[in-house]
């Protein structure tokens, strides 16, 4: 897939760098981003049912903050951003656990199963990515674009930190900070004016009514997606277009054309209603078979770089360490893996003992052994589907709740078979606890997929400038334990403040200010429909057959030359709003009309100026996405602070030209973008 990759490694590190890469301070700084950054991760995940990525904001806030340190540097301010993005990352758990309540299983968030659980959970997917870093990271050319981006900005403030104006670049710094600098503010500005003050517009959308159907077509006005289509390439910019349009130009309209409307419902609320409820599980049985067989194309590539994992923390041959290419050694993984699964089975034995007391003790171990061997093994799975998804589109694009989707169908039909082999287990894989179950399983699986998702991709950071994995991966680890002990108290204090829909902890309280927390409800649809036989199996059997399809068509396009059509790229066009499918597939065909400018110029104005006009395309996306992404974390501190909406908003949701207004800024943005990238 065309992919901008073509990143120098920043390899100016020496000794004295790596001797300061992992500090204390660096280490109790990415713990008070924490705190930040889960909170606001939460809460929009509980509102909205989305998350932003961590690592770029994390990325800008650390630079920041250890700039008056002389002897700060790049490596250590990496390390801080990694362990900070792991720690909010781990709110994915969300999407899950809120079940909980719905069920009437619990009553609020018991700290040490919820913080274990995402401790566990989150541990065990920094170890399944070790062995993925070579393959996925180092030999492979996907464009991770939040990791090139925040290498981006690590690279271009440490430059300007160290410019002495004696190098003869002083002038190239401030020319590449500049760029950063505009892309990031023009972002940031639209952020606040759309999502802010509500002024610009965030989307577009439209629907062409023909016959008793209709089409849709929307995109949404977010420049940090435009910065990852243009860094994820044309290919998968397409295969997200095939996707879109095989949703919204076929599948959704015919399933309308089948549908009754309800009595007083608009055409266009039961398309919107028959996607969510129906074509977004074709999406996910496309995401099913395709990452299935990303891990089966990956097996043998995966199993060597197990192999070659190194058995201690010291080279044995007496040859020099090279400090940017040392894991984690196997011995450390094996303690820490068979600690993290300990945990993990106390925690779910603890959990099915709660509800199950009249278990005997060898049924209740066996069960809880089952269902943490289900998670471990499904969670390298997870961990490899994931990644790659990450390093296509990018963390915040990655349908993390696909994957969950997916591991709530077979842990439910798992338990359902338990259930049919083992009459011993009957009351625990039936009805309202077999349903807790499943989610509880599920929500460790997804603190593993949303590591690994975020994982990789600080792990491409750290490979742009150089930096040591073994330490990524240690304050990876670290990341999953602080975050881990913010998570639950946050979800009790927004549980207590707003309740949940379909769960209000205290009596009067108004349903209209409770937390959607979309993909819980969703997922708890999905295992009660499982569990009482009403679920519908045919648009996950639909979404087999189309992935197949397309695994078939991108297999002959490769070995032809002629292309790839990335089955997991169709997958997220379906599977993922329309908003977010067009934009990136906006970002993609910017990136291909620049680099043809690019070629044309180059003929006249050399290799050089052509290698400098990519490096400037790559700072302006990574400014785009930074901008985007701090504006994001600014507004969700207030919304949370002030427990509105939009509490800077000056318009109301009526006003018309704001969808007008936000095109006609989003147009600009892309305009300037594209002038800027290929200037003389």
């Amino acid at each position: 897939m065309c992919a901008r990759t073509s990143v120098v490694k920043y390899s100016t590190m020496t000794k004295d760098h790596f001797s300061r890469e992992f500090t204390v301070r660096g280490v109790l700084l990415g713990a008070l981003i924490t705190l930040a950054f889960t909170a606001a991760n939460v809460y929009l995940g509980l509102k909205v049912g989305l998350t932003f990525a961590s690592a770029i904001p994390a990325a800008v806030i650390s630079m920041a903050l250890l700039y008056r340190f002389k002897d700060s540097n790049i490596l250590e301010n990496n390390l801080v951003q990694t362990q900070a993005s792991a720690s909010g990352t781990l709110s994915s758990v969300i999407f899950a656990l809120p079940a909980m309540m719905m069920l009437g299983l619990w009553s609020g968030f018991p700290f040490w199963k919820t913080s274990l659980i995402c401790a566990a959970g989150g541990t065990l997917g920094v170890l399944y990515t070790v062995p993925l870093r070579r393959v996925m990271v180092v030999q492979s050319n996907l464009p991770y674009p939040e990791g090139v981006a925040a290498a981006e900005v690590l690279r271009v403030g440490d430059q300007q930190r160290q410019k002495s104006g004696t190098d003869g670049k002083a002038g190239s710094q401030n020319s590449s900070l500049h760029d950063l600098g505009w892309s990031a503010g023009l972002a940031a500005l639209f952020g606040f004016m759309s999502s802010g003050l509500r002024v610009l517009g965030e989307s577009f959308s439209t629907w062409i009514p023909v016959g008793n159907v209709v089409f849709r077509v929307a995109a949404g006005f977010s420049p940090a997606l435009l910065a990852a289509g243009y860094l994820m390439g044309m290919a998968a910019g397409i295969s997200v277009l095939l996707g879109l349009v095989l949703c919204w130009g076929v599948v959704v309209p015919w399933l309308t054309s089948e549908a009754t409307p309800l009595a007083g419902q608009a055409v266009t609320d039961l398309a919107n209603q028959l996607w969510a409820g129906k074509a977004r599980f074709l999406g996910a049985g496309v995401i099913g078979i395709s990452a299935l067989w990303t891990v089966a194309t990956l097996a043998r590539p995966i199993i060597r770089a197990i192999r070659s994992q190194p058995a201690r923390a010291e080279p044995t041959n007496g040859a020099p360490r090279d400090e940017t290419d040392q894991d984690m050694p196997r011995s450390w993984m094996l303690v820490i893996g068979l600690a993290a699964l300990a945990v993990l089975f106390g925690v779910v034995s603890s959990f099915i003992e709660d509800y199950m007391p009249e278990l005997s003790s060898v049924a209740l171990y066996s069960l809880a052994g089952l269902c943490v061997l289900f998670a471990a093994v499904f969670g390298f799975l997870v961990a490899a589907a994931c990644g790659y998804m990450a390093g296509l589109v990018g963390s915040s694009a990655s349908p993390i709740s696909g994957i969950g989707i997916i591991a709530t169908i077979l842990m439910g039909l798992s338990l359902l078979g338990l259930h049919s082999l083992v009459p011993a287990f009957e009351a625990s894989v039936s009805g309202k606890l077999g349903v807790g179950l499943v989610l509880f399983m599920v929500a460790v699986i997804l603190a593993m997929a949303a590591i690994s998702n975020d994982n990789l991709q600080d792990l491409k950071t750290g490979y742009i400038v150089g930096a040591t994995p073994r330490r990524q991966q240690i304050v990876l680890i670290i990341g999953c334990l602080v975050g881990g002990a913010v998570i639950p108290p946050v979800l009790n204090l927004l549980y207590n403040a707003y309740g949940f829909a379909g769960s209000m902890p205290r009596e009067g309280m108004d349903p209209t200010q409770a937390l959607a927390a979309p993909q819980a409800t969703l997922m708890n649809q999905i295992a009660t429909g499982i569990f009482s036989g009403s679920l519908d199996w045919s648009m996950l059997g639909l979404g087999i057959a189309i992935g197949l399809v397309v695994i078939v068509a991108d297999v002959m396009l490769r070995r032809s030359g002629k292309g790839a059509l990335p089955p997991l790229a169709v997958g997220l066009g379906i599977y993922l709003p329309p908003t977010i499918g067009l934009t990136l597939t906006a970002g993609a065909v910017l990136g291909y009309l620049i680099k043809r400018a690019i070629e044309a110029r180059a003929k006249h104005a050399g290799a050089a100026w052509a290698a400098a006009a990519e490096e400037r395309g790559l700072l302006l996306a990574s400014g785009l996405i930074v901008g985007e992404s701090l504006m994001g974390l600014v507004i969700a501190a207030l919304i949370g602070f002030s427990g509105k909406d939009a509490p800077l908003a000056l318009v109301g949701e009526g006003f018309a030209p704001a969808m007008w207004l936000g095109l006609l800024g989003f147009v600009g943005i892309a305009v300037f973008f594209y002038k800027r990238a290929v200037r003389a």
